[in-house]
């Protein structure tokens, strides 16, 4: 058991899981019911690591995403209601319904958006790191992004930048095992994608990505390391992906034995029974589980009931205040 997690982190870490699957299986349904438009990638599978990640960060902590974007909103504090409107594509969303659900973003929570271009946030989300460091704020900032993006030469820029400038950068690889079709094996000879922080001596660990416990504290160690000007630091959660890359794929490339035992590999239940263990009541944690499930039936209801967007506003917040003004 999991006993150096407080038994209120570990319980609001739970709470965050259980949003989060939450709002994706209900995405999952409305989008087949022709409610959401565009693509949709969901994040049902692999939401200890977002949980386990943000547990650790402050608000004005910075993160950037990738196009499986919502599960780190979410974690990152992230209304439902303002989230569901905005995969509606209705005005009262986060982004006023221009973004959706590949491009979602607050900057007030620190969210700094969900990028669809593979391995970009590792190098935006430096930026975020050099500004807390010249400000000495003891802030931190968080990539999110895929094994396939270690392969991209952006990633590997980015890593060599915050080694070399000592940034408060870290680097979460979700690894899902497949790099939208492309099993790992396929694509990397490394054995761990943690192997690809020796090259910029930064430290790096491989952990299991369906234990918000072992992610929680991996970050919590990165964490501590960066606010005290110890530098970047790369952490690789091994984790699973229920669904396809995306809502329409059909998932004709993963062996029929392994999407018999997809979810078998469950953190909300596996957490579950460690709480249990550790004394707290089944009827703790089914409120917490029914307080998810009113707040995700209002999010529904106000996303519903939400306006479009004005046509005339569409040219609208393209650029930032400063830039409008040059």
């Amino acid at each position: 058991m999991n006993n150096e997690i407080p038994i209120d982190v570990a319980l609001s870490m739970y709470g965050t899981m259980v949003r989060i699957r939450r709002f994706e299986q209900a995405v999952s349904e409305l989008y087949a019911r022709g409610k959401i438009p565009g693509f949709l990638h969901t994040y049902i599978g692999e939401e200890a690591v977002a949980a386990g990640v943000c547990a650790n960060l402050r608000l004005e902590d910075k993160i950037i995403s990738t196009h499986r974007g919502h599960g780190h909103l979410i974690a990152k504090g992230g209304r439902l209601d303002l989230m569901m409107a905005e995969l509606f594509g209705k005005a009262t969303g986060y982004n006023k319904g221009k973004g959706g659900s590949m491009h979602i973003a607050e900057p007030d929570l620190g969210m700094l958006g969900a990028n669809a271009i593979v391995g970009a946030g590792a190098a935006i989300i430096n930026g975020a790191a050099f500004t807390a460091q010249y400000l000495g704020n003891d802030g931190v900032a968080v990539a999110f992004f895929g094994d396939g993006a270690t392969n991209t030469g952006t990633f590997h820029e980015a890593m060599n930048f915050a080694a070399v400038w000592n940034l408060p950068s870290i680097f979460v690889c979700e690894n899902n095992g497949y790099a939208e079709s492309t099993p790992r094996r396929q694509h990397q000879k490394i054995q761990a994608v943690a192997q690809r922080a020796v090259a910029y001596d930064m430290p790096g660990v491989t952990v299991d990505g369906n234990n918000v416990g072992a992610v929680y504290l991996a970050t919590r160690s990165a964490v501590q390391r960066a606010r005290s000007g110890g530098g970047p630091a790369f952490i690789e959660c091994q984790t699973t992906r229920w669904r396809g890359h995306h809502e329409a794929d059909q998932q004709h490339y993963r062996p029929k034995e392994e999407m018999l035992t997809i979810e078998d590999r469950d953190a909300i239940r596996d957490w579950r029974n460690e709480l249990l263990a550790r004394g707290v009541s089944a009827a703790q944690l089914d409120e917490i589980e029914q307080t998810a499930a009113q707040e995700l039936e209002n999010a529904v209801a106000f996303a519903e009931a939400s306006p479009l967007p004005d046509p005339a506003q569409a040219y609208t917040d393209i650029f930032t205040p400063v830039s409008e003004a040059l």
